[in-house]
């Protein structure tokens, strides 16, 4: 998937959950802004309640849409389905996507009330949700292989040696030019000022390029070879880090998931024994 591909796709993604959840919001808005008392006597009643033909349908909706995320995720990361018909991290957006938007059809299938032992389940999905939201800002920051798998410390070494190789292999390039473009390497830094660091360095390497007669469409290659490295530089630094706080996040994820899956198991056991039905 090309770099514009993957913008569509996550653009895609978040107006698809934008533009249900105004929807959802707009259509039952005169329904779930009235208090808890008043909403018997509203036309729809019928309509939105939780039990209703509109509200159960967003609370099964939202659960399949949620179990099915978890599942497929949790099948190509452990067992490589799909392996060869989807990267690991595409997916991961998707899985993203649906336990975004089920989560806000559960909320609207609860018509904004809660108590009992469903307000656990809710507010454990709330926890999910935004223990979610940080670890993919971790994820984001451990490098990976163009699949998706987490690199190892060896494997982003190798990747360095790659890029020194590839600078070595191009026009009028020899060992003494590559070890003065990557000589202030260790100087650039990982705070507010890294944007004007690299841009100093990029102006640094390409008047030395210039005065070593190296051509313009050279000097554009190792440009952006170099920016490869400082990238993959600035995550070294981070990689131990944030492997450590990824472990940690997943003792904060996972024991809410499990409580959210138990407690939406039980309400839905407890539904399907009291009578209540769908379109079913």
């Amino acid at each position: 998937m090309t770099k514009e591909a993957h913008t569509i796709y996550i653009g895609t993604m978040t107006l698809t959950v934008l533009a249900i959840t105004y929807y959802v919001a707009a259509s039952g808005y005169s329904y779930y802004s009235l208090p808890i008392e008043e909403r018997f006597y509203h036309e729809n009643y019928d309509w939105f309640k939780p039990s209703g033909i509109m509200g159960q349908g967003l609370g099964v909706i939202g659960t399949a849409m949620i179990t099915f995320g978890v599942a497929i995720y949790i099948a190509r990361k452990r067992y490589g389905f799909l392996k060869n018909w989807i990267r690991l991290k595409y997916l991961l957006e998707f899985h993203i996507f649906l336990c975004t938007l089920g989560p806000i059809l559960i909320l609207f299938h609860t018509t904004f009330k809660f108590g009992g032992i469903v307000s656990i389940a809710f507010w454990s999905m709330v926890a999910v949700v935004l223990s979610g939201i940080i670890g993919r800002f971790i994820y984001i920051q451990i490098p990976r292989s163009i699949e998706g798998q987490e690199l190892s410390m060896q494997d982003i070494q190798k990747k360095r040696q790659e890029i020194t190789q590839q600078v070595l292999r191009l026009e009028s390039i020899d060992q003494t030019i590559v070890e003065t473009i990557f000589s202030s390497e260790s100087q650039v830094t990982n705070g507010l000022l890294s944007l004007f660091e690299k841009r100093k360095k990029a102006r640094e390497i390409k008047k030395f390029l210039g005065n070593k007669n190296i051509s313009k469409g050279t000097t554009t290659k190792i440009l952006r070879l170099v920016s490869e490295e400082i990238a993959l530089s600035s995550k070294i630094g981070r990689l131990e880090k944030m492997q450590k706080l990824f472990k940690y996040w997943h003792v904060v994820h996972m024991p809410f998931a499990i409580i959210m899956v138990v407690i939406v198991l039980i309400h839905v056991g407890v539904t399907i024994a009291l009578g209540y039905k769908w379109i079913f």
